[in-house]
């Protein structure tokens, strides 16, 4: 339960602990019955609307594929035009002639190819003009097909239309403009179209013109223009710019609000071609569901937007159906127990009111409830419950008794460790006075191991108390070899603040100091001993390592299978000839790190643990894994991988 939340849950049991017991079971059936009622309405209700919904969403799709299929046949039958007229030489010839036609030819040229090219846009009744412009000052113009260029160069897709090098442009327009002025405005002016431009090389890379092939929007998207019967649904064509086409006179939403939507603002194109997308959106206060597809060839997206009033009224109706027979078998239910409780806990009353009695003093109240129901068997068993309580005070007494006892003996163990701390402590004043300070600095690290072997308040410590318990150790050990033990930390005051298994590290650097000198007994070389740390990943490496003799790797090998192998009772086989930080403590067998890695894995896990690295006459190394816990800044969420070799 989160924290925020647990004040309100303590406050709403102490108040419902106020009420009796026949309250309690009167809320209890209510609460019962009414929240499976209203889950499984809200369930139910939920479980309609996502199934409308994907039914919505899956004729929606459909509608747009049809229109899709449309386009495509229409932008097929548009390209197949500009392929038809290109691939007459004689149309080509014309607009790249070199001299003047002469009357004749131009008849001629008008009569046939001409012609051609009108048949051609009859044969199609979708097309609405085929047009041809030429930059050619040598050519006539010949109306409606063969135009100057100069009369189009200040279209907006004028320039995109050579850039594109041959390429086609589709490009839909809100008016269906003659190029040649006409002062006589024509209500055909104002028809939307789409059209497709390409620029004419001939020959290749040489500019001769541009051609373009028109069809209005009403043709060129029948399904969007042509309307829907059930009145609940529209289809519209968004360019990204924020164009809107539709039909107008069936528009489900005013031009206002459709404006106001701004559906261009909330498409997006779809991942890859034939991909659908939806979302759902409020339009003067009604829920509408939009539909889409972006259809990448023509740059626009094709919407169909549904309303969904209808049948949310519907489905709120059924729900609140639900809800007022939910809430009248609540309410018969509800008288129906009350009188129910009362009979059932009439004799439970009654035994409250005894044990009231005896809880005020009386002991020789009467109990008269019996009978085999569960308040008689609670009634036998509290009967029996008073003839002990005599029983029990007598116990009571002899365990104060010895508890005094074992207080006692406590604190005896308490004073024989002070009198020990004290002992030491006399012990090396006589040393500072006798002037032998290592003798007073021995006795010094002495105490703090004890005191710290004594003192287990937990598993767990920072990284500073076990490197103080460490160092201690090491200047005990200077006495015996002369000084020539080096511990060195190389530690920031972050990393002395992390957490780590009491006395995980004292057995892996007295191993060191007990092997480790081997290699140096001879010469005059100290045994250093260095304590790193890094995290890798989210775990923390502790590296013990020590300049000491070493080991083989073969050595190595049989010393982590020793380390990792499982504890079957069977004492493990004594590598005699090991050497270096090898953690073969009790005797040279690997026990003393054998039981530091157990201790890491039961109380961290099998993924933790620790493993010996060494090279025979350089170094021994102890890798020790453990989970990042900083005692001061808590559990880091992303640690940095430190590369340590």
């Amino acid at each position: 339960m989160p924290k925020r939340m647990r004040p309100w849950a303590d406050l709403f049991i102490r108040r419902l602990e106020r009420y009796s017991l026949q309250q309690r079971l009167f809320f209890s059936y209510i609460v019962i019955i009414l929240i499976p009622g209203i889950v499984f309405s809200l369930i139910m209700f939920r479980q309609l609307n996502e199934s409308y919904t994907k039914d919505v969403i899956r004729k929606s799709e459909s509608s747009i594929e049809v229109e899709k299929t449309n386009i495509q046949n229409n932008m097929e039958t548009m390209e197949r035009a500009v392929q038809i007229a290109l691939s007459d030489r004689e149309v080509m010839n014309y607009i790249d002639r070199s001299t003047d036609p002469d009357p004749a030819e131009l008849i001629e040229f008008s009569s046939n190819t001409m012609n051609n090219l009108l048949r051609l846009q009859f044969n199609n009744p979708d097309l609405e003009h085929i047009r041809i412009f030429s930059d050619n000052l040598l050519i006539s113009e010949i109306w409606p097909v063969f135009l100057k260029e100069s009369r189009m160069a200040n279209e907006p897709w004028y320039d995109e239309v050579l850039r594109l090098n041959g390429g086609a442009l589709w490009e839909i327009s809100e008016r269906d403009k003659e190029p040649i002025q006409n002062h006589i405005r024509d209500e055909k002016e104002f028809r939307q179209k789409m059209s497709l431009l390409r620029e004419i090389e001939y020959p290749k890379g040489k500019h001769v013109g541009i051609i373009q092939v028109d069809m209005l929007l009403s043709r060129f998207f029948p399904s969007t223009y042509a309307g829907h019967s059930n009145g609940q649904s529209q289809m519209f064509v968004v360019t990204p710019s924020g164009g809107l086409y539709y039909d107008p006179s069936r528009s489900l939403l005013p031009a206002s609000e459709l404006a106001a939507a701004r559906l261009a603002e909330k498409l997006s194109p779809t991942e890859h071609a034939g991909a659908y997308r939806h979302f759902n959106l409020s339009l003067s206060g009604e829920p509408y569901l939009a539909v889409y597809a972006y259809i990448d060839s023509i740059g626009a997206y094709v919407v169909q937007l549904t309303s969904l009033q209808a049948a949310l009224a519907d489905l709120n109706k059924t729900r609140n159906t639900i809800l007022l027979v939910n809430v009248v078998l609540i309410a018969i239910l509800s008288v129906s127990t009350f009188f129910l409780n009362s009979l059932i806990l009439k004799k439970l009353r009654q035994l409250t009111l005894s044990m009231k009695k005896i809880r005020q003093g009386d002991f020789n109240v009467q109990l008269p409830v019996g009978g085999g129901s569960e308040v008689g068997e609670l009634t036998f068993h509290f009967r029996k419950m008073m003839g002990k309580i005599n029983e029990l005070i007598a116990d009571a007494v002899n365990k104060q008794a010895a508890t005094k006892e074992a207080e006692l003996k406590t604190l005896k163990n308490q004073i024989d460790s002070h009198f020990l701390y004290n002992t030491l402590e006399n012990i090396k004043m006589l040393a500072e006075v006798e002037n032998q300070r290592p003798i007073s600095d021995a006795l010094t690290s002495l105490g703090s191991m004890m005191r710290y072997n004594l003192r287990w308040s937990g598993e767990y410590v920072r990284l500073r108390e076990e490197l103080n318990h460490a160092r201690h150790y090491v200047a005990l050990m200077n006495l015996r070899f002369d000084q020539r033990i080096v511990l060195r930390a190389e530690l920031t005051e972050r990393d002395l603040d992390l957490e780590v298994l009491k006395m995980s590290l004292q057995p892996i650097i007295e191993n060191a100091v007990k092997h480790g000198l081997n290699g140096h007994a001879a010469s005059e070389c100290d045994l250093t001993i260095t304590l790193t740390t890094y995290t890798d990943e989210r775990a923390q490496m502790i590296v013990i390592e020590d300049n000491g003799a070493g080991m083989s790797p073969e050595k190595t090998r049989r010393l982590n299978e020793k380390i990792r192998a499982a504890d079957d009772g069977r004492s493990m086989e004594t590598s005699a000839d090991s050497g270096g930080t090898s953690g073969r403590a009790a005797g040279g067998n690997g026990i003393g790190l054998r039981n530091v890695h157990q201790r890491l894995q039961l109380f961290y896990g099998s993924e933790y643990g620790l493993w010996v690295e060494s090279e025979e006459h350089r170094y021994t190394r102890v890798m020790i894994k453990l989970p990042y816990f900083n005692l001061i800044g808590g559990e880091t969420e992303h640690v940095q991988t430190l590369d340590r070799r």
